[in-house]
């Protein structure tokens, strides 16, 4: 993206949060709607590779279907940012009531905060991360857990742009390291969950190029090793998890734990993360808000992350 680009980009996301929750909330949800249907007839870039992640989903789908099922993805992952621009304004009691009869699997999470264990949150892109986050900050500070949640987040262009998305999340109760800080940031990450603390790490797409290698929906892939290898060196427990959109709210499924015991199962651990991801999208397809390249068959030998265009993702 050009520095214009980037400029045109960083007011764009400043005017939505300024103006999206200025707006009632059903005709900004409709005006975001209008504009998934359109990028669902002109087919760009990322509603085609959408369409080739979602087939692998789905490999059964006519290609009727799975057009519907670009637009339903298209449609969610518009949700998604319409909701973005509208959560700091939104009240963490509401989402926290309206959420928590959906949340599913969680027994295990509260048993390790009950033996003062941390917990590893590895999620995919889906439905809304940020606000199952605030979900988890609301439910923490009720049981006076605090600082609640940390998350890592990739450092987009121009560097007025992250620091927006920094400054949005930290909004919400949660504290952002940058993924390029490296061992810094992992360090941090470490301290935390040894502290008995939650971390949430967005987990199916690999940006290091050195990433383990997964089967997901039975095509090679590569996904983060960083879940994994925190909970090995730390105890804390491993979860999977789904964020996802019912028609007038939320749900969060859960998995079960995985288990890591040492480093050693750093890579088996890994590919049953890649197993619940399969299982849990598979649910819910069109909420999966994959519109980059994350299999192996899709990335050029050039550009072995897919993370050519730094984009503002959920």
């Amino acid at each position: 993206m050009s520095g214009a680009g980037e400029r045109a980009a960083d007011l764009g996301f400043a005017a939505g949060w300024r103006f999206v929750r200025a707006l009632p909330p059903s005709l900004a949800l409709g005006a975001f709607r209008l504009g998934a249907d359109l990028a669902a007839r002109r087919q760009g870039p990322g509603a085609q590779r959408l369409r080739a992640n979602l087939a692998r989903v789905v490999p059964s789908a006519s290609p009727e279907a799975l057009d519907e099922l670009v637009r339903a993805g298209l449609r969610s992952y518009a949700r998604y940012w319409c909701e973005a621009f509208r959560l700091p304004s939104m009240d963490p009691a509401d989402i926290h009531r309206r959420l928590d009869p959906l949340v599913t699997g969680a027994e295990p999470v509260w048993e390790a905060f009950g033996e003062g264990r941390g917990v590893v949150f590895a999620l995919p892109h889906s439905g809304n991360w940020d606000l199952a986050g605030v979900w988890m900050v609301e439910t923490l500070r009720r049981m006076g857990r605090e600082p609640a949640l940390t998350t890592v987040a990739e450092r987009l262009r121009p560097e007025s742009l992250f620091r927006r998305f920094v400054a949005y999340r930290e909004s919400l109760g949660f504290e952002v390291l940058a993924a390029e800080d490296g061992s810094a940031a992992y360090r941090a990450l470490t301290k935390r969950l040894r502290a008995g603390g939650v971390v949430c790490l967005v987990s199916d797409r690999d940006l290091t190029a050195s990433g383990v290698e997964v089967s997901l929906f039975g095509e090679p892939a590569r996904l983060p090793a960083g879940p994994a290898r925190l909970a090995a060196l730390t105890g804390a427990l491993l979860v999977p998890a789904y964020p996802r959109f019912t028609p007038d709210g939320w749900a969060l499924p859960m998995a079960e734990p995985v288990p890591v015991p040492d480093r050693a199962h750093v890579a088996k651990a890994t590919q049953a993360i890649a197993d619940a991801f399969s299982t849990l999208i598979a649910q819910a397809p069109a909420d999966w808000h994959m519109l980059q390249r994350v299999f192996s068959a899709d990335l050029g030998a050039g550009d072995p992350t897919g993370r050519a265009r730094k984009q503002a993702t959920p």
